[in-house]
């Protein structure tokens, strides 16, 4: 690591860094570094922590307490405004329902009449128990209850997170919601996100890229989205926004 760190710079020395520490240790550098210094980098932390099973939070916190000597859940702490540090207080727990919990319908339409009481039906949402609800249920439980909130009120429920929240409760919620409803969809736009506009976001280009990369069926099923979604192969999107040997490694890692 030392040589790599010193032999490269840029982009490149942060794509080479973070395959070489492999996927748990990657999660809990980035965790680290959108935590310490001035300013929250909420978007690393939304990719590493939120949608993600116990099992994988567990093994994060203790790695990331091996790595730095104290907990992720104290590092935390204090970085982010008072309700949105409540959902990652609840996501950090690591209780959400397994994925082999059933999906009972009496449950969902209890939980679609609550985020409806806690949303539009009131003045000003309740974010705690919707918080509540969005990182205790498993991915299968919250696209039943995204489809069954449509049927039953006529609106998508991310259109009315999008209406009810704001600032990183609003990115935070919806990330929950659209990685359980298609991930292959929503790491396509967030790969998407990265790289409109003016200016790539490198740095989430590249955490975004080797996150996909270590898992190939994962990977296959993120560029087939992005050609689906977006009418474009992945690879010549990214070859067009980078440069160098930066560029060399971010194709190759979608090969």
């Amino acid at each position: 690591m030392k040589d790599v760190h010193g032999e490269t710079s840029g982009y490149f020395r942060q794509g080479l860094e973070g395959i070489i520490r492999g996927p748990l240790e990657e999660d809990c550098h980035q965790l680290r570094d959108s935590v310490k210094g001035i300013g929250t980098k909420e978007s690393a932390m939304n990719d590493v922590l939120l949608g993600r099973s116990n099992a994988d939070l567990h093994a994060i916190k203790q790695h990331y307490h091996q790595m730095f000597g104290h907990s992720l859940e104290s590092d935390v702490k204090g970085d982010l405004s008072m309700k949105t540090e409540r959902l990652f207080d609840m996501v950090m727990a690591a209780r959400r329902n397994e994925e082999s919990t059933p999906v009972v319908p009496q449950q969902i339409d209890a939980d679609v009449q609550e985020l409806y009481r806690d949303t539009e039906g009131k003045r000003g949402a309740d974010q705690i128990a919707v918080s509540q609800i969005f990182s205790s249920r498993s991915d299968a439980q919250l696209r039943a209850i995204s489809t069954a909130y449509k049927a039953r009120y006529s609106r998508a429920l991310d259109d009315v997170i999008r209406k009810e929240f704001s600032g990183h409760m609003e990115d935070a919620l919806l990330f929950i919601l659209h990685r359980a409803e298609d991930p292959a969809k929503q790491d396509a736009d967030l790969l998407y996100a990265a790289m409109k506009g003016a200016g790539t976001k490198d740095q989430a280009l590249v955490r975004r890229i080797i996150a996909v990369h270590w898992n190939p069926e994962r990977l296959r099923q993120c560029k087939a989205a992005y050609k689906h979604f977006y009418h474009q192969e992945l690879a010549a999107r990214v070859r067009s926004e980078t440069s160098g040997d930066y560029q060399k490694l971010m194709v190759e890692c979608l090969a």
